[in-house]
This record gives C-alpha cells, sequence and structure tokens, in this order.
C-alpha cells in the first residue's frame, strides 16, 4: 500500500474511533490529517476531491428542503450564483413541476364528495406567486429582508404564477375541491393580493386567508395551524396542503398529505 494511503486510512481510523467512542456529543471532531486530505484540489489515489461551492451549495440546499437545516436568516454569500441559476435555470421549474405532479397524483385517489368539502389548502408566496423578480435585485435571499421594500413590491401586485402551480390549481378546482388561500400577508393587503393572483391566472377560491390583527407576532406554523382548525371546526377535510415553507404545512389540523415547493430564497419560522 502507497504511503498517502497508508496516511488516509490511519486518518480515517483516528477519526472513526473518536466518532465511535464520542458519539453522544453533538459536533464531532474531524482529525489534522484528515482535513488536510479533503483540502482543495487534493489528490488521493486516482481520484481528486474538490471541496467546492457547487457541490457545498447543493447539499446546503438539500438540507433547507428537508428541514434539516433548521431555522437560517440568510442564503450562505457563497451560494448566491448557486440560487440564481437554480431559481433562474431549469433546476427549479422542473423541482416545482415534480411536485406537482405528486399532489395530482394523490389528489387522484381522493373521491371527492358531493358535499363539497374536500379542501386543499395553498400557500401565496412562493407557492402560487412567484417573487423571484423582486429577489433578482436583493441578492436571491442574501440580503437582510427588507420589510419596507417587500410591501412595495406587494403593491405592484405583479408577481407572476407558478406555472406548475397554475396548473395543479386548476386541476383541482376541476375536481372538485374547495381551494383555500392561506398565506402570511396582513389584511391590509387583501386588495393587492387578490389582484394580482387574479392578474396570474388564479380565480374562483373559496376563501384568501390572511393574518388579522389578533394574528400578529404568532409564529407561521401556529398561526396557520390555527386558521386550518377552524376550517375543520366547519366541517371541511382538508385533503392536501401545498407551501414552499415547512411552517406552512406543519403543527396541527395538517392535511391528509402535505407538499413541500423548494425555495432555498428565504425561511418562514
Amino acid at each position: 500500500m502507497a504511503a498517502s494511503a497508508q496516511n488516509f486510512m490511519a486518518a480515517l481510523f483516528i477519526s472513526f474511533t473518536f466518532v465511535s467512542t464520542s458519539f453522544s456529543q453533538s459536533i464531532l471532531g474531524i482529525s489534522p490529517q484528515l482535513l488536510d486530505l479533503f483540502a482543495i484540489n487534493r489528490v488521493f489515489g486516482h481520484r481528486k476531491i474538490l471541496k467546492d461551492n457547487a457541490f457545498y451549495c447543493e447539499s446546503w440546499r438539500f438540507t433547507v428542503e428537508t428541514n434539516d437545516a433548521g431555522f437560517w436568516n440568510l442564503t450562505p454569500k457563497r451560494c448566491t450564483s448557486f440560487v440564481k441559476d437554480y431559481m433562474t435555470g431549469h433546476h427549479y421549474s422542473s423541482d416545482s413541476a415534480a411536485v406537482a405532479d405528486q399532489s395530482l397524483a394523490f389528489a387522484s385517489t381522493v373521491k371527492v364528495s358531493k358535499d363539497r368539502m374536500d379542501a386543499w389548502i395553498f400557500d401565496v408566496d412562493e407557492t402560487l406567486l412567484s417573487n423571484l423578480p423582486y429577489y433578482v435585485t436583493h441578492g436571491f435571499g442574501s440580503e437582510t429582508f427588507d420589510e419596507i421594500a417587500f410591501d412595495k413590491w406587494v403593491i405592484e401586485a405583479d408577481a407572476p404564477a407558478i406555472p406548475a402551480s397554475l396548473k395543479l390549481y386548476k386541476e383541482l378546482q376541476q375536481r372538485g375541491f374547495k381551494i383555500f388561500l392561506l398565506t402570511g400577508r396582513s389584511e391590509y393587503q387583501r386588495n393587492d393580493t387578490e389582484k394580482n393572483l387574479v392578474h396570474a391566472g388564479y380565480s374562483n377560491w373559496e376563501r384568501l386567508i390572511l393574518r388579522g390583527p389578533t394574528d400578529n407576532g404568532k409564529p407561521a406554523t401556529q398561526y396557520k395551524s390555527e386558521k386550518r382548525k377552524e376550517l375543520e371546526d366547519e366541517g371541511y377535510r382538508i385533503r392536501g396542503s401545498s407551501g414552499d415553507q415547512w411552517s406552512d404545512l406543519m403543527g396541527f389540523a395538517v392535511a391528509q398529505r402535505s407538499f413541500k415547493l423548494p425555495n432555498p430564497m428565504y425561511y418562514v419560522a
């Protein structure tokens, strides 16, 4: 065995021994030798181990979508270009379409009752409407959220529909689902939100639910859970729920099936 390979195996043994004896700790140490072996462009055998932004950012996005990242504030600066390429290229639209396809596949298994009480809940931002034109000029999530600037964008009522979501929305209506829109936007934004939704192609929803005065300050999970519970108390069966945030979908009074759309630009707790 070559000397470099022997050193590599020794470093691995030391590291794994440490892990096996210290697995109760939340952060595991890695030996300096192993870190050195994984440095940028380090060559081992016939393989070059790269520690580049593309791999890092793809893995970071994976943890965001699986909710393993937990609470996070900003897109990492080193991933701004990655997120830009993801959101403006084919990857985002393909992922969104895949989620819509799975949503419709589930909806096809639901026997919609004649009582018209089978409901599907949609979030609005980054679920039905895309705020990408806003984030193009605001760092794709790498800048601190500017509520005033975003409110001005909402007033413009010019956010386009997410094509896959618009198609799903119309398909669900045709199948007899009652559509509810449950958004974190505030009541004072109702007119602008309705105008934008109609302009983007959405229509005939059963109810648009926005934050009222008593909802201010509530975490999104609590607020949306409470609103879902109110619908259940009215007799609605929440068959499906679509949102770009885990806080759109989790909590109590959850849907029979929930579907998470991709969003690496921001996190809402």
